[in-house]
């Protein structure tokens, strides 16, 4: 059976609500309907598995996701308002999912106002019975999406750091939702996009070396467990990565992550009176950040540009 979409339904209004419950009732998607922000915000809190969220312009709606941004949660958004500001040629998604994936590639400079990040679609309640197609173009968009907040919109005062960690689970969330469709629909389209204003390099040295502590921390958790049977490292591993990407961090400064905390080891075993040869046994450890590390850039090159190289 074909993986299916997850949506979260978080609509005030009954009558929306039963009707796009209605319009998604199928085989294609696993509908949860939420009928609270507490209740949405819990589930989030335990769940990173919802493909898509569907809400509604209220009183509340900056509010929560307000919320989701200071959490870094960012997932595909259909937004139902009394007035649609989707500006994007309805043309350009006739033809289906990577019609929509294509035409998502513009600059996010283009789209219209947003209430959660640029790659929301906001649909007209007149137009509520297009739920399933505003769903896809979501989708599509999110996947081509490059950062949370484009460049424009970004203050000079944001936390780079911060920025990065958004990024980093930003990817993490396209990625695993390019591999859901790439099950269902053969979809390859992701391509991860870079902000160079944050890249390491550019960064004041006040941030530059906030962001290599952060690193440095990540890797050392990375160390810690790598032996144990703690699942969790793979993600541990992945967030590193993610981290290390969209900073353009070069592996040269990885490799002198890895052994600033060797000595840093080496040293407290030594005091201990214990033998420092148990530390070479996490050069799989580096390795294992390497080849993740290459594996991202593989897939940061675009499906057309890899195929014109081969």
């Amino acid at each position: 059976m074909l993986p299916q979409l997850s949506i979260g339904i978080f609509v005030r209004a009954e009558e929306i609500t039963a009707s796009a419950i209605e319009l998604l009732r199928g085989e294609r998607y696993a509908l949860t309907h939420m009928k609270s922000a507490v209740e949405l915000l819990g589930f989030l809190k335990h769940n990173y598995h919802l493909d898509c969220l569907v809400l509604e312009v209220d009183g509340d709606l900056r509010s929560l996701l307000g919320k989701l941004q200071e959490r870094s949660i960012f997932l595909p958004a259909v937004i139902f308002s009394p007035h649609s500001q989707d500006c994007r040629p309805e043309a350009a998604y006739s033809n289906g999912f990577e019609a929509a994936a294509s035409t998502a590639n513009k600059s996010q400079d283009e789209s219209c106002a947003f209430f959660y990040h640029p790659a929301e679609v906001q649909l007209a309640i007149a137009r509520s019975s297009e739920i399933a197609d505003g769903i896809d173009r979501a989708i599509a968009q999110f996947l081509k999406l490059s950062t949370p907040v484009p460049v424009n919109y970004q203050s000079v005062t944001v936390d780079a750091t911060a920025q990065l960690t958004a990024q980093s689970l930003l990817s993490r969330q396209q990625r695993r939702l390019a591999e859901k469709l790439r099950e269902r629909l053969g979809y390859l389209g992701v391509y991860y996009k870079r902000n160079s204003q944050i890249f390491l390099r550019n960064l004041s040295a006040t941030e530059k070396q906030k962001f290599l502590e952060q690193l440095k921390s990540s890797y050392r958790d990375i160390v810690l467990n790598y032996f144990s049977q703690d699942a969790a490292v793979n993600n541990q591993i992945d967030e590193f990565v993610n981290l290390a990407f969209f900073a353009d961090v070069p592996v040269t400064q990885i490799v002198e992550i890895h052994m600033e905390l060797m000595d840093e080891f080496a040293k407290q075993l030594k005091i201990e009176g214990r033998s420092e040869e148990i530390l070479l046994d996490y050069r799989l450890t580096l390795i294992d950040a390497i080849a993740h590390m290459c594996e991202m850039y593989r897939r940061s090159i675009p499906k057309e540009t890899s195929q014109g190289r081969m």
